[in-house]
């Protein structure tokens, strides 16, 4: 998705395949690309389409180094912004983030820490989506504050509801966490037709705190996010099971079975995996 956004945009030099190669030499953080594909296998293929019949595909093998030759794109070029949210808050770090990237080209930090840590700038003075706005206030309440930027010390710092301001440091790596999410609404980089992919959508929360993120991400969803987060806890599918039927609203799921995919919908019921059998029976 970030080659997509990427390509022809602005001022950007390089052709689809280099964009490509680079986003998987800088997530994936190997010497040579080849080494992604699985052992005893000859290639590794990827393909994505869109509902309108966008295609984009790409494929190479265990002697590709550096770029990827064989690729197929017809997605219109985009102005939308797509983000992925890891498990780990990234506030506290962000200027380390962008300076082991951009300065000493080291490998630490995957590729999608840099898009993230560029993408939080300041939150932004004028109208929003109404949606996004009623999102923000709930998330501002879930986490008692909002984290804003002080010019002065040139750093994040977290207001609470009281007005007392605390170091990014010291604030806890929950709320660190969600103000990522407030931070993209606010600054206006997600659009109603952004995608966010959360990583253990989670982590660093208490159960009432997975309960209102939840929320959120359903209120976001209905005003037209693609929201996709991977989970190991059997509290946000309950979660998700319950929002799902009292917004009459399908909340398609992927769980992973002895090396298979299956999908289900929570709408229909709590799907059959390993993680929600193991925590019935505890």
């Amino acid at each position: 998705m970030k080659t997509i956004e990427q390509y022809q945009r602005g001022k950007e030099p390089r052709s689809f395949k280099e964009i490509l190669s680079d986003s998987l030499y800088w997530t994936f953080q190997v010497n040579s690309l080849g080494s992604l594909v699985r052992k005893n296998e000859q290639s590794l293929e990827f393909s994505m389409s869109s509902d309108s019949g966008e295609e984009f595909c790409y494929t190479f093998g265990i002697a590709t180094t550096k770029l990827v030759q064989n690729v197929t794109d017809t997605f219109a070029s985009t102005e939308v912004n797509n983000v992925f949210i890891p498990a780990k808050e990234i506030v506290s770090i962000q200027d380390v983030i962008l300076r082991s990237f951009d300065v000493d080209k080291s490998f630490g930090f995957d590729k999608s820490y840099v898009d993230l840590s560029r993408a939080l700038n300041r939150t932004m003075m004028g109208r929003n989506y109404k949606d996004f706005s009623d999102a923000r206030e709930c998330l501002d309440d879930a986490i008692g504050g909002r984290i804003e930027y002080d010019d002065d010390k040139k750093a994040w710092i977290f207001r609470d509801k009281d007005r007392r301001i605390f170091e990014i440091n010291i604030t806890s790596e929950g709320i660190k966490r969600l103000a990522i999410l407030d931070l993209l609404l606010g600054n206006h980089y997600l659009t109603r037709k952004s995608i966010v992919i959360i990583d253990e959508a989670e982590a660093n929360l208490h159960p009432e705190m997975i309960r209102r993120f939840m929320e959120i991400l359903v209120l976001l969803a209905k005003a037209g996010l693609q929201i996709f987060i991977s989970t190991h806890s059997y509290f946000v599918i309950k979660n998700l099971y319950i929002l799902a039927h009292r917004n009459k609203m399908r909340i398609p799921t992927l769980s992973f079975v002895d090396g298979k995919a299956e999908q289900s919908d929570l709408l229909d019921g709590m799907p059959e995996n390993p993680i929600i059998r193991e925590s019935i029976n505890i």
